[in-house]
């Protein structure tokens, strides 16, 4: 993994003193965006699992 901030020092977690500057910048993994089709199959899944949590035992008689 490719440094970006070389002018942070380097942290220790371990180290009981603090460092005089401030530790270096935590890494997450990048976000993307969510295309419309990634959007719509995550609404059609919803619809299916609502149906079958309360349409089925509602048309079953069940609840």
């Amino acid at each position: 993994m490719a440094d970006d901030h070389d002018d942070r020092p380097a942290y220790d977690p371990t180290e009981p003193t603090p460092p005089a500057r401030e530790p270096p910048y935590r890494r997450t993994a990048p976000q993307g965006e969510f295309t419309r089709n990634q959007v719509l199959l995550g609404f059609i899944v919803l619809l299916v699992g609502l149906f079958v949590t309360f349409g089925l035992p509602f048309g079953f008689g069940l609840a």
